[in-house]
């Protein structure tokens, strides 16, 4: 029998908190395609209007952002108390470096690995969505493996 305390239910956030708590981290995970597999790669981005920007060199998340598939990118964070997580799901497009856009999101991108990465690229989102929750004590967990409840140890 657990005793534990009600944990407040998942929250599912709106559009806006979703925004809002994506401008306050700076990497994420993209969700491609390639070959019919599912591929995650890590990535800086900046919000930009509503959408997400990224920087990348050539290669397999350039190919797969910049074709006919849809791509997401998965962002979390969390404080002592609460985690969230935030789903942005749309359609890739790769941009031309201009200078509106090297003055704005593209000015303050700085990708972590060194390299190439000449390409930036939009997400420009389907659907956005959102969740946070109560962060459970670990100690709520804990069980004896093997034990069901209401069966004494011998």
């Amino acid at each position: 029998m657990h005793n534990d305390p009600p944990q407040p239910p998942t929250e599912v956030l709106d559009a806006g908190t979703c925004w809002d708590l994506l401008h306050g981290v700076s990497v994420g995970h993209l969700a491609v395609l390639v070959d019919g597999y599912p591929e995650v790669f890590p990535v800086n981005y900046k919000v930009d209007q509503q959408s997400v920007i990224f920087r990348t060199g050539e290669g397999t998340k350039l190919r797969a952002a910049g074709g006919p598939l849809a791509v997401a990118l998965e962002a979390d964070g969390h404080d002592d108390v609460q985690a969230w997580s935030v789903l942005v799901k749309g359609k890739a497009v790769i941009l031309e470096p201009s200078e509106e856009l090297l003055s704005g999101a593209g000015l303050t991108l700085f990708p972590w690995q060194a390299g190439e990465k000449d390409h930036f690229v939009r997400i420009v989102p389907t659907s956005v969505s959102g969740r946070r929750f109560t962060i459970t004590s670990p100690l709520t967990w804990w069980n004896h493996v093997g034990q069901r409840a209401g069966r004494d140890s011998a």
